[in-house]
């Protein structure tokens, strides 16, 4: 990557009217007209994104919050827990009344109750720009206004890894943002063994701005060179047809045992790399004994691993024997610690790339979740980006991301978390804005019942969600296409000037308004606004970047400059394999920060908690939900193809991909033949804790005895008013598990259940789900 700055990009064009935007799935262009809504991909992007064709038909779809609303039992009754929440109907009110409700709702909740009865929930993928991002944002006014709130830590999709990696090996962001490259992998890797895959659904999108999606050329020119690819997935498209990968399936959540088996091999056969371990890990002996079966009796040998994972005992042995001695990387995706002891994979993975000896070389070791999201796997900018400082918070309570069920229904009750006995918060108050957790959390009819306790839900939204529905109070929220901002992400060096492309949609207001009111009202206006208006806020971030560029001697364009130009290039720093490879280089000097300094195979730190779901190195643990009578199939609840997360699952491109109007689910011939599905029949899955219906696609695409349905599609009850009422949309959430990967991590299990299928033969219910309210 060139490390100089250029603007205009050339890639970005401008012509007949198209102003700059971006989003967290790609870079480009779009003018508002006669014609409605029109979108340009970012012509410098050579795998552009489709979910970009999801604006056009989102921006004045019915299903956009026009005005203020207030629950009507909230709004006759007051404040209190009410299981009305998702059955009651709304009362349109103006921005006066509504800000006046709220403000006192606020204060009497602060003064009474204090800030840690407030949750500040607010977790999800909100806007690619860093002003009106709308988490920054809520977090800011609580803290400003109301003296900070209770917060949740980690997320839905790393919850168990992000606490686990950091104690065993490396910061979270040294193992996915400053490790291995794409450009790595192109030039150095000869073997790549994938656990859950690297699919191109994950990493077109990314957490701030993306302008060039790489994954795909990147894997099909290391596969033009002579790399292997080697594909561990019940999803046979979790690695793109361009990695020529092999494709092999295990049953899911068996992966542990799998990865041990080939340790075994690689052990008895003296094909590790017994050097690398004695210099750079500890805890080896330790797991050695616990490997060969000395500690428990049981060896994880091939034959052992295969009797649980379903891959026979010669492939296992075959795998280890291809691995051995190449520039070989071990990668484990999200999803296999989305689910029952999902610290383990990630664990055992790193154990199996310490095994090879390979860590902490280009294109080889150890990538947690590289291709899960777009700025894993590349360069880290070399200047300060835009960043909206959020006030210091007066609360210091917490909880994980994924508990907050948990929390809302049992305030006092105890849980373990990173081997520390916490207590639930009484909470009184949850406030969120850029977000759905009808869409991250599972079991939404446990989720129902949570949010029933409350005295009030606050929530900002610019569409009629699930979440939307449930709450109190709805302050309409403008869409990203209806406001300045500025685009950015610490790992893309193209930095957006985001051009409002059309005029808010009925009376939505911008997120950093709502609050400058709010605060008004809380009598903290001026600390939260600090005096500065949306686009004085927009050149006050701006303006460390520019700083930074010129003390280098780069060319540092002022604010109006940039604006008018559309984008900045901005420097990158080397592809120098960050942490882990100086660590390789000189393990003494560049210790790493665990407690060892080394990387821990076994951590005493871990094994002192004492919590037996996640004992003091990696272990195959039996799970609890397995295959039975009543659900004999896995149910893969993944992430979405035509869309972010939920994110305008009413856009044309989302929408083009249903079937019947309804989200399409992925079973096998051999199951679907069993219960006398075929292709394009409407299914209904379900379990003990609820039931949803979807369309099906028969495909061999995916293993025997597993079912695949995408998270994402709006949660939409056929009766509301029902304890667990059927979703005829196809949100999987109403199947999952509400439970915490162990009691070390709480992470969320979410990828993982089981279900039975059948079809379904009813009159069809209509969707509902993007119906105005």
């Amino acid at each position: 990557m060139d490390d100089t700055i250029g603007f205009p990009d050339p890639g970005l064009d401008l012509s007949d009217g198209f102003k700059p935007h971006t989003s967290h799935w790609g870079v480009f262009s779009a003018r508002n007209g006669a014609a409605g809504l029109e979108v340009r991909a970012y012509a410098g992007d050579p795998d552009p994104n489709g979910i970009i064709d999801n604006f056009p038909g989102a921006l004045r779809h019915q299903a956009r919050i026009a005005q203020p609303a207030i629950r009507r039992g909230w709004l006759e009754r007051g404040p209190g827990p009410d299981d009305r929440r998702g059955r009651d109907e709304f009362v349109s009110v103006s921005w006066e009344k509504a800000l006046d409700l709220l403000g006192d709702e606020l204060m009497r909740i602060r003064d009474t109750r204090g800030p840690g009865a407030v949750f500040g929930g607010s977790y999800g993928w909100s806007s690619a720009g860093r002003l009106h991002h709308a988490q920054s944002q809520v977090h800011r006014f609580l803290n400003i206004a109301m003296g900070g709130y209770v917060r949740s830590v980690n997320s839905y999709s790393s919850g168990a890894s992000s606490v686990l990696l950091p104690q065993i090996m490396a910061g979270y962001e040294d193992i996915t943002k400053r490790n291995v490259t794409w450009e790595q992998i192109a030039a150095e890797t000869e073997i790549v063994l994938a656990f859950g895959g690297m699919a191109l659904k994950n990493s077109m999108v990314a957490g701030g701005s993306i302008s060039k999606h790489v994954e795909r050329g990147a894997m099909e020119a290391a596969r033009k060179r002579g790399c292997e690819f080697i594909l561990m997935s019940p999803l046979r498209d979790d690695l793109p047809v361009e990695a020529g990968a092999e494709w092999m399936t295990c049953i899911p959540g068996t992966d542990t045992a799998l990865m041990l088996g080939i340790v075994h091999t690689l052990v008895s056969e003296a094909l590790h790399d017994q050097a690398f371990l004695d210099r750079y890990t500890e805890g080896w002996p330790v797991f050695l004994r616990y490997l060969t079966g000395e500690s428990d009796g049981q060896a994880k040998d091939a034959a052992w691993a295969a009797a649980i994972c379903g891959v026979d005992a010669n492939t296992i042995h075959t795998l280890a024997r291809r691995l051995a001695g190449k520039r070989a990387l071990i990668t484990v995706s999200h999803s296999l610690q989305r689910a029952e002891h999902g610290e383990q994979p990630v664990w055992m993975g790193m154990v199996l790339a310490a095994a090879l000896g390979q860590i902490g070389l280009p294109g080889g070791g150890y990538a947690y979740s590289l291709g899960a999201i777009g700025y894993y796997g590349r360069r880290v900018n070399d200047v300060p980006g835009p960043t909206l400082g959020q006030g210091r918070n007066g609360v210091r309570d917490f909880i994980p991301v994924a508990r907050i069920a948990d929390m809302l229904l049992n305030p006092g009750s105890t849980y373990r978390y990173n081997g520390e006995t916490r207590t639930y918060p009484d909470i009184r108050l949850v406030y969120w804005a850029g977000g759905n957790p009808f869409h991250h959390h599972q079991d939404i009819n446990r989720l129902r019942k949570a949010f029933a306790k409350v005295d009030t839900l606050v929530v900002h939204e610019l569409a009629w969600t699930a979440t939307a529905r449930h709450a109190d109070i709805v302050l309409p929220s403008t869409m990203t296409l209806e406001r300045e901002d500025i685009g950015y992400s610490t790992n893309d060096p193209l930095m957006v000037a985001m051009h409002r492309i059309a005029e808010p949609f009925g009376l939505a207001r911008d997120d950093y308004d709502i609050f400058a009111n709010l605060a008004d009202r809380l009598g903290a206006r001026e600390p939260f606004t600090e005096g500065r208006t949306s686009r004085e806020w927009l050149e006050h971030l701006y303006e460390p970047t520019r700083v930074s560029l010129a003390k280098r001697g780069l060319e540092a364009p002022s604010f109006e400059e940039f604006w008018q130009r559309g984008s900045l290039v901005v420097p990158q720093q080397p592809d120098d394999g960050g942490r882990l490879r100086s660590f390789r280089e000189d393990p003494v000097a560049h210790a790493l920060p665990t407690p060892s300094g080394r990387i821990e195979i076994y951590s005493a730190k871990i094994a002192g908690h004492g919590d037996a779901d996640c004992p003091g190195h990696p272990v195959w643990l039996e799970k609890s939900d397995m295959p039975k009578p009543g659900a004999p199939c896995f149910l893969v609840a993944n992430q979405p193809v035509t869309r972010l997360h939920s994110q305008l699952d009413f856009g044309g491109h989302s929408l083009a991909a249903k079937h019947r109007g309804r989200e399409v689910a992925r079973m096998n011939p051999r199951d679907a033949d069993a219960r006398g599905i075929k292709d394009g029949d409407i299914i209904r899955l379900f379990n003990q804790r609820g039931a949803c219906l979807a369309a099906v696609n028969v495909t061999d695409g995916i293993a025997p005895g597993v079912v695949q349905l995408p998270t994402g599609a709006w949660y939409d009850p056929m009766d509301p008013e029902d304890e667990a009422p059927l979703c005829v949309h196809g949100n999987p959430n109403v199947l999952t598990r509400d439970i915490g990967t162990s009691s070390f991590a709480q992470g969320c299990t979410g990828q993982l259940t089981t279900v039975e299928v059948e079809k379904f033969t009813g009159n069809l219910p209509p969707i509902r789900a993007f119906d105005p309210v």
